[in-house]
């Protein structure tokens, strides 16, 4: 069974919290839950449709270092601050993975760590051994 691997993203917020942004255990990767920052440059975008494409290509990097691609995610868990961020995120989702139509769902929260997080979504992939 091949060893369990820790993935970072680079965010300060691993570190500082104790997480890794993705997991690989067995064929899985779990990718932790992610927000739309530029990790990169450590900006938010004000734009929630924004964010959702900033998650899609962190989740990407992420996945590609674990020997995966979006192709592979099979499910997905998304949380919105407000109702009104649900169809501009599920666009976004439907550019992504209109394709790959992982099972997922979409839940409406009070809030996130921080007031400029407005979508934070989580996937599980499975690796394709050859």
């Amino acid at each position: 069974m091949p060893a369990r691997r820790l993935i970072s993203s680079g965010s300060p917020f691993e570190s500082a919290f104790g997480y890794s942004r993705a997991v690989v255990d067995g064929d899985y990767v779990f990718v932790s839950g992610t927000t739309g920052y530029d990790y990169a440059t450590m900006t938010m975008p004000e734009d929630v449709a924004d964010q959702a494409r900033n998650i899609a290509k962190t989740f990407a990097a992420v996945l590609a270092e674990a020997g995966a691609s979006l192709a592979d995610v099979v499910r997905l868990q998304t949380f919105v601050t407000s109702p009104e961020y649900c169809e501009p995120v599920l666009r976004v989702q439907g550019e992504t993975f209109g394709q790959i139509r992982p099972a997922a769902g979409i839940y409406v929260v009070s809030a996130l760590l921080r007031p400029e997080m407005k979508v934070e979504i989580e996937a599980t992939a499975r690796l394709r051994r050859p």
